[in-house]
């Protein structure tokens, strides 16, 4: 989880510190491996210097007069200085001739001649030797050994100094490194800021697309994406234009007709020719257009709050909710004399993700549409049903109007589109609400016939589909403990006008 205190990532911080970091991390590295190497790079001339050392005392070691002692004579080559290897010579015997008599002896070789150089440690301390095995004589078996040790500490100064001189620049290169990796970045990110410069000097209705070669190859994805964005935007302001137009247009019959009503009763008053029968007939027309005028005002406030609201799924009785919206429906179908109903399931059994005011704003849409388009006599039903594998919850309303023909069915969900021909008032944005809401429930309308088509004269009605996601259903509540039965009996023997009866029709209507 992002930390709030913290501030936004900088792009540019991040880079420097994933080139900064691999140099920390190098560096000490390499100063380790440097010193091995030099370590390595100082022993060899070591080792050929003591090499020569054993083989120089092996060249002044000589017999005795008697021919039976060995005798030495360095000249104090290696005798006076305090630096030089230590040595040790040992006759044919194992006898100590000359040197140090603590060097270990070392296992004999099979030839004579070759030195052998190995580490020893003698005392506590670390030395490096070389070992000479030679015959005094080409006839003699036996053999001499000459020993010639030195401290590793000459070497460890030099590879020190090896160390020291390599690193040492490198140390000082390193700032050097990161001010030209700073300076690397900020010259790779100007075509980054050249691109923000430019997007911030395009004005706030400018929404044509950034052109994607004068940007960077890395970030062509991204301009790629906010020039999609942008043709959404631009579509969406567009749909939003073309909206407000439709919208001031549609306003402006009830309002005129609203005005005219009201200008020409005021007319009527002021000249004393306006009879009760005349100005009961102004009122009510005034009336009228003022509904009108509240019922395109809150279509257009629904289909706002449905564009805006941000969905919620919550699980929702389907059954149950479309009981609730037929009920509230059942004056009006009996005032134009409409068979109202409702076929489904009791409450409790077939539930649906989503947000409840808006799938109750869809169905009040849908029956509204259905109500209007039907004849007087006709009928109106409002359908719950679920698929044979129980895994979608199916909303149906359908009627026995005059239906809609398939070359209009896209077009009914349009703002304000409304079918001539038909007699019918209304605002033209009942379908284009509910279809809005059907797809942020993911799902759409479907449109068909109710019933076969039977000449141009007929009334195949109109059947409004949605499918939704089933989610699990819950029991039906269980009835009330101690009601009276004969209440009970008497409420669903005399159901009122708002009730449904038990084959599912509107009690009355």
């Amino acid at each position: 989880m992002k930390d709030p205190r913290r501030g936004p990532r900088s792009l540019f911080g991040e880079l420097l510190d994933w080139m900064l970091a691999p140099m920390l991390v190098i560096w000490p590295i390499g100063v380790l491996l440097t010193y091995a190497v030099a370590e390595g790079l100082a022993a060899k001339p070591f080792d050929r210097s003591l090499t020569a050392s054993a083989q120089m005392v092996a060249e002044r070691l000589r017999m005795g007069a008697d021919a039976r002692t060995l005798q030495l004579s360095l000249g104090g080559a290696l005798e006076d200085d305090e630096e030089a290897p230590r040595f040790q010579v040992l006759g044919q015997q194992g006898q100590l001739v000359a040197g140090e008599l603590r060097l270990p002896v070392p296992p004999r070789p099979k030839f004579a001649g070759g030195v052998q150089l190995r580490d020893e440690e003698i005392g506590g301390e670390p030395y490096r030797v070389a070992a000479l095995w030679l015959h005094l004589k080409p006839q003699d078996k036996e053999l001499a050994l000459v020993q010639v040790a030195e401290t590793p500490a000459r070497r460890r100064q030099l590879a020190t100094e090896i160390v020291r001189g390599v690193t040492l620049p490198l140390f000082l290169l390193l700032p050097l490194s990161a001010l030209l990796a700073w300076w690397a970045l900020v010259q790779g990110f100007k075509p980054m800021h050249e691109l923000q410069q430019r997007i911030r000097e395009r004005s706030a209705e400018d929404l044509s697309p950034i052109d994607e070669d004068d940007a960077p190859q890395e970030v062509q994805p991204l301009v790629r994406a906010v020039n999609e964005l942008l043709a959404r935007r631009e579509q969406v302001a567009s749909s939003q234009r073309q909206f407000l137009a439709d919208a001031a247009h549609q306003l402006k019959t009830p309002l005129a007709g609203l005005r005219t009503q009201a200008e020409l009763a005021g007319r009527a008053l002021r000249a004393g020719e306006l009879q009760p029968a005349e100005l009961e007939r102004s009122f009510a027309q005034i009336a009228l257009s003022s509904q009108r005028a509240a019922h395109m005002v809150n279509q257009l406030l629904a289909l706002a709050r449905a564009e805006g609201a941000a969905l919620e799924q919550e699980p929702i009785d389907l059954a149950e909710l479309a009981r609730e919206v037929t009920q509230d429906f059942v004056p009006q179908a009996l005032a134009k004399r409409i068979d109202l109903g409702y076929e489904g399931p009791e409450r409790g059994q077939l539930r649906v993700g989503g947000q409840r005011w808006q799938l109750v704003e869809l169905l009040r849409n849908l029956t509204d549409n259905a109500l209007r388009y039907t004849p007087q006599g006709g009928e109106v039903t409002v359908r719950v049903t679920e698929d044979l594998y129980g895994q979608v919850v199916v909303l149906q309303v359908e009627d026995s109007g005059p239906g809609i023909a398939p070359e209009a069915r896209e077009r009914v969900f349009q703002p304000f589109y409304r079918q001539l021909g038909t007699g019918t008032e209304g605002s033209g944005l009942g379908l284009t609400i509910a279809g809005q809401i059907a797809e942020r429930h993911g799902s759409r309308i479907e449109l068909d016939d109710a019933r076969p088509r039977r000449g141009p004269d007929s009334m195949p009605g109109a059947r409004f589909t949605l499918r939704l996601a089933a989610s699990a259903a819950v029991p039906p509540e269980p009835a009330l403990t101690g009601a009276d039965p004969a209440a009970a009996g008497s409420a669903s023997s005399a159901p009122s006008a708002a009730s449904v009866d038990s084959r599912g029709r509107s009690a009355g209507a």
